[in-house]
């Protein structure tokens, strides 16, 4: 390859991508300890309640931490890649301006809108895969099998995925001074709606519950988690739960990138 096609390979739009995609890790490697106790510390005292203190008092039915864990696991990754997209983004545009640095890298707005997305659910992927130690070590042992795997690592890239374009689109719709209430509102729902403590299919005597938590991108996450670690369970159908990830990805991408955009020319 010739100097100036090395050369043109380095500046281009993909090599600028992955060069600032790699400033994110970097500085995310740098402080990754203090990134674990922020993503990880809610869900594990929910997995160490509901798994397990509530268990040891009779509360709960035996069985049950096996089958809020991929509850768990998918309220983890989701809420990961949300909040590690908006909140930096409402930063960036609002306080620090550091936005403004990657608005002048010599890529498409677009795509440092994307950028944001794919590190937020990079971040995300780290903190869902720290559960599965972690609950080793409270319940003693998690739900695995082989033959979920495929379906469990396809849900888990389609759920930070989704969480992350969620997050793009709070990041740059929001105002800063309403981000505090909405990430109240917005957390709140997704935290009770999403099936992550509960089956889907067992809401048929709350009709009406069971379908406002269809509108709920977690719900899938967790009924298609739940499908491939626990499938003795009742769940939703696997190609529901992709077919709903897939929509929700598509959407809140166009609406956060087109967010993203009108913010940038502001």
């Amino acid at each position: 390859m010739s100097a100036p096609a090395i050369r043109d390979t380095r500046t281009g739009a993909p090599g600028v991508f992955m060069a600032v995609l790699w400033r994110d890790i970097f500085v995310t490697g740098r402080e990754l300890p203090v990134f674990l106790a922020q993503v990880i510390l809610q869900p594990l005292f929910m997995l160490f309640v509901f798994g397990k203190v509530l268990s040891n008092l009779g509360y709960t039915r035996p069985g049950y931490a096996h089958l809020l864990f991929p509850g768990i696991v998918a309220l983890t990754a989701l809420l990961t890649s949300l909040q590690s997209t908006a909140l930096p983004l409402v930063l960036e545009f609002s306080f620090t301006k550091e936005i403004e640095d990657r608005l002048l890298a010599p890529i498409p707005t677009a795509l440092v809108a994307v950028e944001k997305m794919i590190f937020a659910a990079m971040r995300a992927l780290i903190a869902a895969v720290c559960m599965f130690p972690i609950g080793i070590l409270i319940l003693g042992s998690v739900p695995w099998r082989a033959a979920g795997a495929p379906e469990f690592v396809v849900i888990l890239i389609l759920g930070v995925l989704a969480g992350s374009a969620m997050g793009l689109t709070m990041g740059t719709l929001v105002p800063p001074n309403r981000i505090s209430v909405a990430f109240s509102l917005v957390l709140t729902l997704l935290l009770f709606t999403g099936c992550s403590q509960y089956p889907w299919p067992t809401l048929d005597s709350l009709r009406w519950f069971q379908i406002v938590t269809l509108f709920n991108p977690l719900t899938y996450v967790s009924e298609g988690m739940r499908g491939a670690l626990v499938p003795y369970v009742p769940h939703m159908r696997a190609w529901v739960c992709v077919a709903a990830l897939v929509f929700w990805l598509a959407a809140f991408s166009a609406i956060g990138i087109w967010g993203f955009i009108r913010r940038a020319i502001d």
